[in-house]
C-alpha cells in the first residue's frame, strides 16, 4: 500500500512528477529515516520509476538537498506572511498560513533525530527568520537587550525545533497528536499565550543576572560544595598519606611490644 501525502491524495496526484517525488522523500525520509529510504520505495509511492528519479534528482543525496529547499523555502513564506501581518496588528491569515508547514513537522523532527549534517542549514535558516522578528520586538523594548540578537534568535529556534522532535511525549501531554490539526491548533494557542505573558519581569530577571555576574563567596578551601564534591587525591598525596598511615601503625606495634616486655620483667621481678 502506498502511504499518503499530505492531507488531499488527489492534489498530490495532480502535481508534477518531480514535485511527486520530492513529496514521496519527504515522507519517507520522515517515516523511515535518510539511511533506511529507498529510491525505489520513493518511486513506488511517487508512482514513477526508479530511473526518473535518479533523472530528476541525481541522487539519494540531491533529493534529500531538494526536500531541505522545500522545507525552507516553506517555512520562509510562512515567516515572511506572519510578520507582514504582525505589522499590519492582525495575525489570523498568519495563522491560516502556519497550516502549510505541519507537514513539514516530521521531516525535520526526524533529521534532528537521525544526526543529518543537512539539518543545520535548515536551522541557521530558521535563526535569521527569528532575527527579523526580533529587530522589531528591540525597537519596542524599553530596556536594551542584554544578549546580542543571533544568540536569542538560535535559542528561540531551538526551543521552538524541540516541540516536532519531542511531539510523542507532548502529544501525550496536550491530549491530542501535535501533528494532527487539533493537536497542532492547541500548541499554537499554547504558545501564543507564552509568548504575550512573560514569565519573568524585567526586576526579576536583572537580580538573575547579578547573580550570575556576582558569584557568592567561595567555599574554604578543602571543602565540598553541593554539586561539586572534592576532587579526587592525586597520586603523590595518596602515597604521602598511606606512607603517614604505615608509620603510625609501626610507632603502635613498636609501643605494643615495649609494654609486653615491660611487664614481663615485672613479672619476673616479683617472682
Amino acid at each position: 500500500m502506498k502511504p499518503e501525502v499530505g492531507t488531499n491524495r488527489r492534489a498530490f496526484e495532480d502535481l508534477t512528477a518531480r514535485a511527486r517525488i520530492r513529496d514521496a522523500a519527504l515522507q519517507h525520509f520522515a517515516d523511515e529515516g535518510f539511511a533506511r529510504a529507498t529510491i525505489r520505495d520513493i518511486a513506488r509511492t511517487a508512482g514513477v520509476s526508479p530511473g526518473l528519479v535518479r533523472h530528476h534528482f541525481g541522487s539519494k543525496e540531491g533529493l534529500r538537498d531538494a526536500c531541505d529547499a522545500c522545507v525552507s523555502d516553506a517555512m520562509r513564506v510562512v515567516n515572511d506572511e506572519a510578520l507582514a501581518a504582525s505589522q499590519r496588528g492582525d495575525l489570523g491569515s498568519a495563522a491560516f498560513a502556519r497550516q502549510g508547514i505541519r507537514p513539514y513537522q516530521g521531516y525535520i523532527s526526524r533529521a534532528l533525530v537521525d544526526g543529518s549534517t543537512s539539518v543545520a542549514p535548515l536551522f541557521d535558516d530558521l535563526v535569521t527568520m527569528g532575527e527579523q522578528w526580533l529587530v522589531r520586538d528591540d525597537e519596542d523594548r524599553a530596556d536594551p537587550p542584554v544578549a546580542d540578537r543571533r544568540t536569542r534568535a538560535a535559542l528561540i529556534t531551538a526551543m521552538a525545533m524541540g516541540i516536532p522532535l519531542l511531539h510523542e511525549h507532548i502529544s501525550r501531554s496536550v491530549g491530542a497528536d501535535i501533528r494532527g490539526v487539533e493537536g497542532d491548533r492547541r500548541v499554537a494557542m499554547a504558545l501564543l499565550d507564552i509568548y504575550s505573558h512573560p514569565m519573568v519581569s524585567p526586576e526579576l530577571a536583572a537580580s538573575a543576572r547579578a547573580g550570575f555576574q556576582n558569584p557568592g563567596p567561595t567555599q574554604p578551601s578543602g571543602a565540598d560544595t553541593p554539586g561539586h564534591p572534592r576532587p579526587p587525591e592525586t597520586a603523590p598525596h595518596k602515597t604521602a598519606r598511606h606512607k603517614t598511615a604505615r608509620h603510625k601503625t609501626a610507632r603502635h606495634k613498636t609501643a605494643r611490644r615495649e609494654t609486653r616486655g615491660q611487664e614481663r620483667e615485672r613479672e619476673q621481678a616479683d617472682d
